[in-house]
C-alpha cells in the first residue's frame, strides 16, 4: 500500500492500518508533519517552526510495516498499479491520496511575490521575515531622520486564516511591540483586512460573524467586506479603481488543490479537487482513494465537505478500517517480512523489479486482487464517508474567538479557550504538546512573542521610504460601502 502526503488524512490513515498484513510506504517530498492550524502563530512570531512540527519517521517509527521515503510524486500509472516519482516507480496495491491543497490566486499567479499565503513552513517564515522587517526599516528611515508614518498592513481574504493573521498582526503592534522602539510608535500600525463577500467568517453563523468583526474592531483592525481585489502590485492593493497603500500584503483568499490530482484522471473541480464516489474512491479505480483537501466529497445532503483537519482526519480512518476489512476478507501474502507484505526493497534485492527501469509493469510477487473482483460488484456494497461534525472555532486574538458546535454559539474568552484546548489536544506530540501550551501562557501574562526573528533576505518588496507612499488607507463608512477581500476570478 502507498500514501501519498503526510498530512492528517495520510498520517491517520497509516497509523490506523499499523496493525494490519500490509506494508504501507508513506511518501511525502517533506521529511515532517506540520500542524497546519498554527501556521499562523509561526507567521507572527508566537512559536518557533520546530514546535508545530514533528519528523515523519519519529512519528511512525514504531509501527515495523511502515516505511517513510521523502521523495517527489510526479504522477501515476493507474493501469499498472504505480507512483511515479524522478527516481524511482512505487508499486502499489491499494493507493490512498492525500496531497493537500495550496494557495489559488485565482489566474493571478504574478500576485505571489507580492503577497505571500499560508499553507507551508517556507511560508510563515516569509510572513514573519517581512512583519517583523517593516517594523526595522520603518525604525531605521526614523532614526535617520525621516518622517515616521503608520505602516499598512492589508490582509486578504476573510476566512479563519484571514481572520487570525489579522487579529494577531494587531496584538503584535499594540502588544509585544509597543515599548521597543525609540523612533516609531508600532501602536499607530494600520491593518486592514478585505473579505469580498458581505461577511468574515462565511462559514460559520451570521452571529458568529457579526461577533468576529466586532472583535476585530475592538483590537484595532478595519475591516471591509464586499471588496473585490483586482490587483496586486509592489507596495499596493486596488479594488477597483481605489489604491490601498500597503507595506506588507498577505494572501488568505484563495485555495487550490495540489496538481496531483489531475494526474490521476480523474474528473476535478474548479478549485482542482478529485470528485470521489461516497466511500471516498474515484470512478473505475476502486483501490485508490482521496482524501483531505484534495477530495471533492459531499456529505449526506451533497454539500461539499470543508477543508479541514477534522474532515481529512476522519477521512483517513474510515478508508483505513475499509482497507482492513477488505484485507480480512481477501489475504494477500508477498515477499517474506513482518507483516507479510513486500517492501519497494524486496523487489529490487529480488532482481524481480528495477524501480529505475522504464517498464512500468506490475512486479511479480506484488500483492494483487484479480482485475474481475476489481472490476465487479465486490465494492458496490462499501458504507459511504459520513462527516461527524464536531464544530468549528477560529481565533481572533487574545481571549478573543468564536466557537459553533451544532446550535451552541460562544463568542469570546469562553471560546478561545475551547480553541486553545482543542489545538493543543491534536498538536502532534507530547513534547510540542507541553511547549506551545508554556509559549501560550507566558504570552498570555507578558505579551511577550519569543520567536521574533528575521531571516534571510533584508529587502521587502514595494518598500518607498517616501511617506506618502504609506499614507493610510482611505477609510469608508461601512454602512454604505464595506469591503473585506477576495479577488476578481
Amino acid at each position: 500500500m502507498v500514501i501519498v502526503g503526510a498530512g492528517f488524512g495520510g498520517l491517520n490513515a497509516a497509523q490506523a492500518l499499523a496493525k494490519a498484513p500490509v506494508q504501507i510506504t508513506v511518501i511525502d517530498r517533506q521529511n515532517f508533519h506540520t500542524f497546519q492550524p498554527l501556521l499562523y502563530q509561526v507567521a507572527t512570531a508566537g512559536l518557533s517552526p520546530g514546535e508545530i512540527a514533528a519528523p515523519i519517521r519519529s512519528i511512525l517509527r514504531s509501527h515495523k510495516n511502515i516505511e517513510v521515503l521523502m521523495a517527489e510524486v510526479t504522477g501515476f500509472d493507474l493501469d499498472r498499479r504505480t507512483v511515479q516519482t524522478p527516481d524511482f516507480d512505487l508499486p502499489y496495491d491499494y493507493l490512498i491520496v492525500a496531497a493537500g491543497a495550496g494557495h489559488s490566486y485565482f489566474g493571478h499567479d504574478e500576485w505571489e511575490p507580492y503577497a505571500p499565503g499560508l499553507k507551508t513552513i517556507e511560508d510563515a517564515l516569509e510572513i514573519r521575515r517581512r512583519v517583523l522587517l517593516a517594523f526595522e526599516l520603518e525604525e531605521r528611515q526614523a532614526a535617520a531622520g525621516g518622517t515616521a508614518t503608520p505602516l499598512n498592513f492589508v490582509v486578504v481574504g476573510g476566512g479563519p486564516t484571514g481572520v487570525e493573521l489579522a487579529g494577531t498582526l494587531a496584538e503584535i503592534a499594540r502588544h509585544a511591540l509597543a515599548h521597543e522602539f525609540r523612533s516609531i510608535d508600532p501602536a499607530r500600525t494600520h491593518i486592514l483586512l478585505i473579505e469580498g463577500g458581505p461577511r468574515v467568517l462565511p462559514a460559520y453563523a451570521e452571529d458568529l460573524s457579526r461577533s468576529a468583526r466586532e472583535q476585530l474592531n475592538h483590537l484595532g483592525v478595519e475591516v471591509r467586506t464586499s471588496t473585490m481585489v483586482t490587483q496586486i502590485e509592489p507596495g499596493a492593493v486596488f479594488a477597483g479603481n481605489t489604491r490601498l497603500p500597503a507595506t506588507v500584503i498577505l494572501w488568505a483568499a484563495g485555495v487550490a488543490a495540489s496538481p496531483l490530482g489531475k494526474n490521476l484522471g480523474a474528473e476535478t473541480d474548479r478549485a482542482g479537487r478529485v470528485v470521489v464516489h461516497s466511500d471516498l474512491s474515484i470512478p473505475g479505480h476502486p483501490k485508490v482513494f482521496v482524501i483531505g483537501d484534495l477530495a471533492a466529497a459531499k456529505d449526506e445532503h451533497g454539500k461539499l465537505l470543508p477543508g479541514v483537519a477534522p474532515v481529512a482526519l476522519q477521512q483517513g480512518r474510515f478508508v483505513a478500517n475499509l482497507i482492513r476489512r477488505e484485507l480480512k476478507s481477501r489475504p494477500a501474502a508477498g515477499p517474506g517480512n513482518a507483516s507479510g507484505a513486500p517492501r519497494l526493497a524486496d523487489f529490487a534485492r529480488s532482481g524481480d523489479f528495477d524501480p529505475h527501469s522504464t517498464d512500468r509493469s506490475v512486479p511479480p510477487g506484488a500483492p494483487s486482487f484479480s482485475r474481475p473482483s476489481r472490476e465487479a460488484g465486490d465494492f458496490d456494497s462499501r458504507p459511504a464517508f459520513h462527516y461527524w461534525d464536531k464544530g468549528s472555532l477560529a481565533t481572533i486574538g487574545r481571549a478573543a474567538a468564536v466557537a459553533e458546535f451544532g446550535r451552541i454559539h460562544i463568542s469570546g474568552f469562553i471560546a478561545w479557550l475551547s480553541w486553545l484546548f482543542v489545538h493543543i489536544l491534536f498538536l502532534i506530540g507530547f513534547r510540542n504538546r507541553l511547549i506551545v501550551f508554556i509559549q501560550w501562557a507566558w504570552s498570555y501574562v507578558t505579551y511577550e512573542r519569543g520567536a521574533r526573528l528575521i531571516t534571510g533576505s533584508t529587502t521587502l518588496p514595494g518598500w518607498n521610504p517616501t511617506p506618502e507612499a504609506r499614507s493610510p488607507a482611505p477609510t469608508t463608512d461601512s454602512s454604505t460601502k464595506d469591503i473585506h477581500g477576495s479577488v476578481t476570478p
